[in-house]
């Protein structure tokens, strides 16, 4: 009877279906494109492949809700509570989904291009494989999230808890990570093209071979992380912590690297080429066979730093600390 009631005044252009009780009603292949179903039940409800496109599902109650295949495009879920849903193939894009909470949901195969997550419960989520390009995750919470092989081009992810998230493979060309917790990532060989990364910790990772061209890096924290082969051309690592990294044979070209800590870095054979070193710290780095044509050294501090065979034509060291400094002849500056 439910069912025949909401499809007649359907019908009939109504499309005000506010705090209507549908738990475990059977809606599957349904059209309710365009309706305002916020604050509804739908607990348990089968909407397999139903047409939600567009709709209001404000603090709807959708736990359990059986939604395989559903068009779910723009509809706006904010505070809606999908727990144990399943959404395997659903059609997510330019979603509203802030605060949502989608614990245990199944989203296996769903299309999520542009979806605002702003602040979800994602805990332990399987996005394995996922598109998630444009995706808003700031603040959710992804903790142990599978999100190996995703798609996370474009996706600001500022201020989510990615702690025992699985992130092998993915792709973050362009997306927002400021501040995040990335100690220890496996990132190597991977294309982070103009991401931006400032204040994050990546103390510890792996990014060598990876491609960070026009990337932000701000006070970021590399210590001790692995950066060889890495391209940072352009890169803006100002105020950055890079002490005892491995930048062998890097490419930091044209890099602000402006009051960052490079202090017993290995920069052995990379290019800093261009590069603007102004009130950096590279005390005691090794810069072996360095290229430092045109660089700025401005206020540097190279004391104790090996420069043997290193480039530096074009170099003004008039303002720079060399004491202890090994030269590119060999001599040591006192």
């Amino acid at each position: 009877m439910i069912i025949n009631e909401i499809l007649k005044r359907y019908k009939d252009g109504d499309r005000d279906f506010r705090n209507v009780n549908l738990s475990k009603i059977n809606l599957s292949g349904m059209k309710l494109s365009h309706s305002n179903l916020s604050n509804s039940k739908l607990i348990e409800a089968h909407l397999a492949w139903s047409n939600l496109e567009r709709c209001f599902l404000l603090e709807a109650d959708l736990r359990g809700a059986f939604l395989y295949g559903a068009n779910l495009s723009f509809v706006k879920l904010k505070e809606a509570l999908l727990i144990e849903a399943d959404l395997t193939k659903a059609d997510l894009h330019g979603a509203q989904l802030n605060k949502v909470n989608l614990e245990g949901a199944t989203l296996s195969g769903a299309v999520l291009t542009w979806v605002n997550l702003y602040m979800a419960n994602l805990p332990g989520v399987n996005l394995c494989g996922a598109n998630l390009d444009g995706i808003n995750l700031r603040g959710a919470n992804l903790q142990g999230a599978n999100l190996n092989w995703s798609n996370l081009n474009h996706a600001r992810l500022s201020g989510a808890n990615l702690r025992g998230a699985s992130l092998y493979g993915i792709k973050l060309k362009g997306s927002f990570l400021n501040g995040l917790d990335l100690h220890g990532v496996n990132f190597s060989a991977m294309d982070l093209t103009e991401t931006k990364m400032s204040g994050a910790k990546l103390y510890g990772s792996n990014l060598s071979g990876s491609n960070l061209t026009n990337s932000v890096l701000r006070r970021s924290v590399l210590n001790k992380a692995n950066l060889k082969d890495v391209n940072l051309q352009n890169g803006q690592l100002r105020g950055a912590e890079i002490i005892q990294a491995n930048l062998m044979k890097s490419n930091l070209s044209e890099t602000d690297l402006r009051s960052s800590d490079l202090s017993f870095a290995n920069l052995n054979m990379a290019n800093l080429m261009g590069a603007d070193l102004t009130d950096a710290n590279l005390q005691g780095a090794y810069l072996w066979g360095a290229c430092l044509n045109g660089a700025i050294l401005k206020n540097t501090n190279l004391s104790g730093a090996n420069l043997r065979d290193a480039d530096l034509s074009g170099v003004d060291l008039s303002e720079t600390i060399l004491e202890g400094v090994t030269m590119p002849d060999g001599k040591i500056h006192f």
